[in-house]
């Protein structure tokens, strides 16, 4: 039976402004799915690192990947790790300096690390590229056996996690709201731009459909 929310634990329980913690899949989804930019938080050596990498989800699974050379998913296959995924959403101004704050979208996971490999692997690399560029796969050259090799595929299962998410307007002390001074939200949003072609593509190459109406987000 499929579970309808992540696993809460006491890492993953909200502590602060707990009403900000979110658990249910159908929130945690839809910040995964809306952006593709992740952190991969590990250890190596007793040292922490974050790596920031791009990301995609297939049902209750997240997926990276990079070069199979890279020390970082040498390092943290099978290994446990941290993924976050953040959207930025605004400043919000308050009348007070302690009292100004942020906007955002976060998702937080912990998990095993699993590396993908074969034919397993090549699926995935497909699908990931289908999510974004549907019908683009079918069209590119086919990757060769070094290059398939050269390319290592990660996943980790979406179970142990939370979203947070703040919204609104400043909240400040009752009296502060008769101050002259002006308080509110400066938004932020992340855009997609107008397609650069490549000045190396042959004559009259016409731009794909999956690029012209390319939206972040799964299709």
């Amino acid at each position: 039976m499929k579970v309808d929310s992540v696993r809460k634990t006491k890492r993953t329980t909200t502590v602060r402004k707990h009403e900000r913690g979110l658990y249910d899949r159908d929130t945690v989804y839809s910040i995964i799915d809306s952006t593709p930019l992740c952190h991969v938080s590990y250890i190596i050596d007793d040292w922490p690192y974050v790596t920031p990498t791009i990301q995609w989800r297939e049902d209750d699974r997240i997926f990276w990947h990079g070069s199979s050379a890279s020390r970082f998913l040498r390092q943290i296959r099978n290994k446990p790790a941290c993924i976050a995924v953040t959207h930025f959403d605004g400043i919000v101004l308050a009348r007070s300096a302690s009292h100004h704050s942020a906007n955002y979208r976060s998702v937080m996971l912990f998990g095993t690390t699993e590396a993908l490999i074969g034919k397993e692997k090549d699926r995935a690399l497909e699908s990931f590229m289908e999510s974004m560029f549907p019908s683009r796969w079918s069209q590119l050259r086919q990757m060769t056996e070094i290059e398939s090799k050269s390319t290592a595929v990660l996943s980790m299962a979406i179970d142990e996690g939370s979203a947070k998410v703040r919204t609104g307007h400043s909240v400040d002390e009752e009296d502060d709201y008769s101050l002259s001074i002006w308080a509110g939200i400066i938004p932020i949003t992340q855009e997609v731009g107008v397609p650069e072609p490549d000045p190396k593509n042959l004559p009259g190459i016409p731009m794909p459909e999956h690029v012209s109406g390319f939206k972040l987000g799964h299709p």
